[in-house]
Order: C-alpha cells, then sequence, then structure tokens
C-alpha cells in the first residue's frame, strides 16, 4: 500500500524502483510480541537490508496498529506520530525507546493517572530523543478541559486526524492483530515475532531477487 507523503518518516530504505519489495511492519507499542519483534527487525534485520546484496531492493514500512483492549495504545501512538511530525528523522529512534520502556503504559502501570499525565511522560521522553522542547510535544497531545466554542466534548487533540488516517490504512487491508506483516501487498503469516536472525536470513533469501 501507497505511504501518504506526510507520513515519509515511517519510511526506511529503498529507492522507489519497479524491482524493489516492500515489507509492512503492522505493530503496537504496547503490544509485548510487536516489540520483540521490532527490536529483532530494527536491530538485525534492517543492517541485513543495508548490504550490497538487498541495498536499494527493499523499502520498510512502519503501520501504527492501535489495539482497542489497549487503552493505552491510542496515547502511545499519538506520540509517535507526533514525532514523525515534529522530528521525521526521529521517529524510528524514538519508536525504539518506546518499545523499551513499553511497561511503562501497560494497563497496571497507568491505574492511578489521567491521560494528560501520560501524555506529558511521553512529551518528556519525545523530548528527551529529539530535544525539542516537551512543552512543543505536550500542547499538541493534551485534551482541554473546556469544550470547543460549539460546545462540543469530543474534540480530540493536534494528532487525532492524522491517527484516523492510519487506523484507516489498516481496516483497509484487514489487518486486525499486532504484529502482522505485510510483504508486497499480502500478509505473510509465515513470519513470527519470535523469528530468529537466521530465520529472516534464509526468508529474504528466498523472497527478495
Amino acid at each position: 500500500m501507497a505511504v501518504n507523503p506526510k507520513f515519509a518518516a515511517t519510511v526506511l530504505g529503498g529507492q522507489d524502483t519497479p524491482q524493489e519489495h516492500t515489507i509492512e511492519l503492522y505493530l503496537d507499542y504496547v503490544c509485548p510480541f510487536s516489540a520483540k519483534l521490532f527490536k529483532q527487525y530494527y536491530t538485525n534485520v534492517l543492517p541485513l537490508l543495508q548490504s550490497p546484496k538487498y541495498k536499494g531492493k527493499v523499502r520498510t514500512v512502519f503501520r501504527h496498529q492501535v489495539q482497542a483492549w489497549h487503552p493505552s495504545s491510542t496515547l502511545v501512538h499519538e506520540a509517535g506520530i507526533l514525532v514523525a511530525r515534529l522530528a521525521p528523522e526521529k521517529f524510528w529512534e524514538f519508536s525504539q525507546a518506546l518499545f523499551e520502556r513499553q511497561k511503562e503504559y501497560f494497563d497496571v502501570s497507568l491505574t492511578n493517572e489521567t491521560r494528560n499525565q501520560t501524555y506529558q511522560r511521553l512529551s518528556d521522553l519525545a523530548s528527551s530523543i529529539t530535544s525539542l522542547p516537551s512543552a512543543t510535544f505536550y500542547d499538541a497531545l493534551a485534551i482541554p478541559s473546556t469544550p470547543a466554542p460549539d460546545g462540543s466534548l469530543n474534540v480530540g487533540n493536534a494528532v487525532t486526524n492524522d491517527l484516523k488516517l492510519h487506523i484507516k490504512a489498516a481496516r483497509l487491508v484487514g489487518v486486525h492483530v499486532s504484529p502482522t506483516v505485510v510483504f508486497n501487498g499480502l500478509v505473510e503469516n509465515s513470519i513470527s515475532s519470535g523469528w530468529t536472525v537466521e530465520q529472516w536470513t534464509e526468508w529474504l533469501e528466498k523472497n527478495v531477487v
């Protein structure tokens, strides 16, 4: 699936040629299995794709897979989308940091925290990665405590509309669970979050030509 140019930060590698393959990773920041797949892919598979054998043949797309049964999923993905907007060169690094610290955003960890307090912590994390002021992120994420001028109460934040686009993209291809890997437009069910780098290497040799 094509990537909206405004979300270009979610794409790594590739030269946009007819011979290019696309690997899409549908991931949820608060899914343990997504974290496992991301760590293996980001740490070991991406370097393989930069080797002479594969360089320019594969592009990787990060797809935001918000899971409704993880209430904080919306919040952490909003933060990721905002970092991609304000500091696109830091998106993948921020995603790595979120996965490493995902337990801080699990259900039990947020029991005594308001939504805006969670946004504040996410803003602080984004600031530590991007060097932009924490307030820059918080002002875009925080939910106001007063109604909009027209009296509406479901006002969302400055990232809501972009989040909707990501969710629509996942629904369009019928992705329901995380992690899900899509290869050249088709779900690749053989790929597991538990794959070793050797399994990835074998798969790449068979499928990327």
